[in-house]
């Protein structure tokens, strides 16, 4: 069982060493040639002059992230006038297309309501419902990012869920109506490297979301005070979300209900700041891994309910699949390994 162990211990390192050896070879001087991601961040109705500040200062990191990661920018809220936030973040969202590749992050910075039916994010002028904000991306067939920073946001989660969706809130109810300060904190992680856990070159979404959840802990913690905020992040369709406590690593170790698809692995897949070596895969190549890693993710979570030697197995045939990205000369003499429902995994 030695080799099975060094696969199993080994297959955390896959990823950042072969998007390293592309890189290696392909170079990265060109530049960033990957689909282009859409970064719309939204200022909500400040309240008081220190509410607005924070949430100008979280606009700010995110702007710097998005620039650095290539984005298209679009900010709402922060310009002065009559016209109507709601229907620029409509027009906004339309604009940005539904069809692509490239990601969509929607950005929301601000105040929540919650009336025990309808939840809503406070714009300057008409507020946004998450019915409102699902609607609009009904038709969307890209990837979408949505972060409520807000409170009482966690009703966002039921109504934007959608399998492949990545849905962030602040809080884990829609009764958390106390400033929420996890928009402060996601702000400042997004991209920090020290926010990477992986150690891939890159801060993901979901590492982000990590680290952001322990600042608000340290936050409460150090000012005696109780806490008032709970984030989640829903990525899997289920509409449940879960928070940071149920991770171990990157890895959710906790579900949400019986025979439910652990949630993180999405969110881990979106960087808004790609690391140097992954600007360096093809688009096609990318697609491919993100799939592999949904396998691998997948296996793992099923590894209790499998022969541990058909799982390491099965564990070294995706991580042969994912080498031979890189070295198709690799995939030669290897043969399917199947799973315990019969397939190849």
């Amino acid at each position: 069982m030695d080799l099975a162990k060094a696969i199993g211990n080994g297959v955390m390192k896959i990823r950042h060493t072969i998007v390293g050896m592309i890189a290696a070879a392909l170079g990265t001087a060109a530049g960033w040639t990957g689909p282009s991601a859409d970064l719309i961040i939204v200022l909500g109705a400040p309240g008081t002059e220190e509410y607005g500040k924070a949430f100008a200062s979280a606009a700010q990191a995110w702007e710097r992230a998005g620039r650095k990661g290539e984005a298209k920018l679009t900010v709402i809220g922060r310009e002065d006038g009559s016209g109507s936030d709601f229907k620029t973040l409509e027009t906004s969202i339309a604009e940005a297309g539904m069809e692509g590749s490239g990601p969509l992050w929607i950005v929301l910075l601000g105040h929540g309501t919650f009336d025990g039916r309808t939840a809503k994010f406070n714009l300057r002028g008409k507020d946004l419902s998450a019915v409102q904000l699902s609607d609009w991306l009904k038709e969307s067939a890209r990837p979408v990012a949505i972060i409520n920073c807000s409170s009482s946001s966690a009703p966002f989660i039921k109504k934007l869920t959608k399998p492949g969706r990545v849905v962030m809130t602040g809080t884990k109810s829609g009764s958390e109506d106390s400033y929420a300060r996890f928009g402060e904190f996601l702000a400042k992680s997004i991209n920090a490297p020290e926010s990477d856990l992986d150690r891939d070159g890159a801060t993901s979404l979901l590492e982000a979301f990590l680290a952001a959840t322990k600042g608000v802990e340290e936050f409460y913690e150090k000012e005696g005070r109780i806490a008032t905020e709970q984030s989640l992040v829903d990525d899997n369709g289920d509409g449940f979300g879960t928070p940071a406590k149920w991770f171990r690593g990157v890895r959710a170790v906790k579900k949400a209900k019986d025979d439910a698809e652990a949630d993180g692995l999405r969110a881990h897949q979106f960087h808004l700041v790609p690391s140097e070596a992954d600007k360096a895969l093809p688009p096609e190549i990318r697609k491919e891994r993100d799939a592999l890693e949904a396998k691998l993710f997948a296996l793992r979570a099923n590894k209790e309910d499998m022969e541990m030697d058909r799982y390491y197995l099965a564990l070294e045939h995706l991580a042969r699949q994912l080498a031979s990205l890189y070295h198709p000369e690799s995939e030669e003499g290897s043969s399917p390994v199947e799973n315990d429902q019969g397939q190849s995994p």
